[in-house]
């Protein structure tokens, strides 16, 4: 009885129709969740709440329903997915009320929006290809944050004079060169000093070169390349090994080999 029930459920989360009825339940919930933001009547105040009512029962439903289709109930809490989306639905059941942790069951409830990334393949490689690139871009952001706090310290030494709220001290002067990377106005500085020192517009060339081309562009081949590692992986997964197809040959080799045996012989 247990095993047909958990063999249904396996076959009710691998269902196509199942992922995407989970799929509209999650996008209902961020709807219903910008919906309170807005002055409502006390109708739509009071059918949202019941939709909430609705919501948190599917998900806790939807997560048994996974929980149980597991054939090994310990690789359930192996995934951090897994655990994620567990934690979202056993808070979400907090009663939203005037008590100390009502704020917690909104904020949680918020966070009910990421469970699209668990059931979505191709988001979850974007995060884990994401998560995997953080160890390799800190050497980046640590090279970065260098030439920042270089060229930080000359501007606030050149450029004090001419400007004490943009170049007053290094920190200031880090926050207005972030300005500068991201193009954000960044002439009018220029141009301000130019007014002063002729040539100090070379300053800004050589940072946005260091900054804006180099560095975001190593950043960006770095993401490219463990997503490009995570697709690899993923349809390996999904492919046999080279140990499967070998035992599959063999087998098929001792089928053929009875067959074989099992066939009388041809009279000359």
């Amino acid at each position: 009885m247990i095993k047909t029930i958990q063999t249904a459920f396996l076959k009710l989360r691998s269902n196509k129709i199942f992922e995407l009825v989970v799929v509209a339940v999650i996008i209902i919930s961020a709807l219903e969740i910008g919906a309170k933001t807005y002055d409502l009547s006390d109708a739509a105040i009071f059918i949202l709440e019941y939709l909430d009512v609705f919501i948190t029962i599917f998900f806790l439903c939807e997560i048994l329903v996974r929980f149980i289709g597991e054939e090994e109930k310990k690789n359930f809490f192996k995934s951090g997915w897994n655990i994620f989306d567990t934690l979202v639905v056993v808070i979400s059941l907090i009663p939203v009320d005037e008590s100390e942790m009502a704020l917690l069951a909104r904020l949680i409830r918020i966070f009910r929006v990421l469970r699209m990334i668990s059931i979505i393949p191709e988001l979850r490689i974007l995060i884990n290809s994401l998560l995997k690139a953080l160890p390799r871009l800190g050497y980046v952001v640590l090279l970065m944050f260098i030439i920042f706090y270089i060229y930080a310290a000359v501007g606030s030494y050149w450029f004090s004079d001419i400007n004490q709220v943009l170049w007053g001290d290094i920190a200031i002067s880090m926050l207005t060169l972030f300005r500068v990377m991201t193009f954000e106005d960044w002439t009018d500085i220029q141009y301000e000093t130019m007014e002063v020192y002729r040539f100090s517009w070379i300053f800004y060339m050589t940072f946005i070169f260091f900054t804006a081309f180099a560095f975001l562009n190593m950043v960006i081949g770095i993401v490219v390349g463990v997503m490009d590692e995570e697709h690899t992986k993923e349809r390996n997964e999904g492919q046999p090994s080279m140990l499967d197809l070998q035992k599959q040959i063999e087998l098929l080799s001792q089928q053929v080999e009875q067959l074989t045996k099992g066939k009388p012989d041809k009279m000359p």
